[in-house]
């Protein structure tokens, strides 16, 4: 069904910042939106971006963060600014089983996750 592997994740200070990186293997990568989301330890999983086939971002849960796709290289990235240690979590990297929408009911593929920490 495909390959979904994100990169980046890191200890950062409060105020820094990381760029995490999906990349997809095994799907037509621009047919399909993805997803960027988090879960932190004893708290339900959250979207922390979707970004449709075409690279139009439907959501973001923080305005410090920046989603953005090169189909060419079949990668979503998610440049993180002025992180807080609120933002330490697992992030994940979702493809959607639509285009122009991301939902966790109709999924292609998740990916294993990448841990991100944020010290204060």
């Amino acid at each position: 069904q495909g390959h979904v592997e994100e990169s980046g994740g890191g200890l950062v200070q409060a105020g820094g910042s990381l760029r995490l990186s999906c990349t997809v293997s095994g799907l037509r990568f621009d047919d399909y939106a993805i997803g960027w989301y988090r879960q932190a330890s004893g708290k339900e999983r959250e979207e922390v971006s979707c970004i449709t086939w075409n690279g139009r971002v439907t959501g973001s849960v923080a305005d410090r963060f920046i989603t953005s796709r090169d189909n060419a290289k079949n990668t979503v990235y998610v440049q993180m600014n002025n992180l807080k240690p609120e933002d330490t979590a697992v992030y994940y990297c979702m493809v959607s089983g639509a285009a122009e929408f991301c939902t966790e009911h109709s999924v292609k593929a998740w990916g294993q996750g990448t841990q991100v920490t944020v010290s204060s």
